[in-house]
């Protein structure tokens, strides 16, 4: 076993890497959320509707960027879809994001569709997620 300086440098160094991973691990879900974005189906024949989901994931609860966000969707077929909620003021550490957000769009004409969700700030983009629909021509 090593003695004098060279243990009580070991030790320090195993000190340091224990601290670095507790503080790695509590701060684990406090930076940006993503999204996730999903559809059902993902392929089917025109006439089509589509039910898509996003989903926030990761992150703070609190994240401030995400709070009370202008929802839009844009279907790839030059159709989009825009909500926003009623909320109360940010306060940090208590105000939750929403984490699911779900849709439909009917797809008359087939094709392959890029589905887009953002959450906007007014007019800045905060996040985004995209999905790809592919729907068949049903007449064939």
């Amino acid at each position: 076993m090593p003695k004098g300086p060279k243990m009580i440098l070991q030790c320090r160094a195993v000190l340091l890497a224990a601290c670095l991973a507790v503080s790695v691990h509590a701060d684990q879900g406090k930076g940006k959320p993503s999204i996730v974005v999903r559809a059902s189906p993902a392929v089917a024949f025109a006439p089509a509707r589509i039910v898509a989901t996003a989903e926030v994931t990761g992150g703070a609860d609190d994240y401030q960027d995400f709070y009370c966000a202008k929802i839009e969707w844009s279907w790839g077929d030059a159709t989009t879809s825009e909500a926003t909620d009623d909320c109360d003021p940010y306060v940090a550490g208590q105000s939750q994001i929403r984490r699911r957000f779900t849709n439909e769009h009917k797809y008359e004409l087939a094709g392959t569709y890029d589905i887009r969700f953002t959450l906007r700030q007014g007019k800045k983009a905060v996040g985004a997620g995209v999905l790809t629909v592919r729907i068949r021509d049903g007449n064939k």
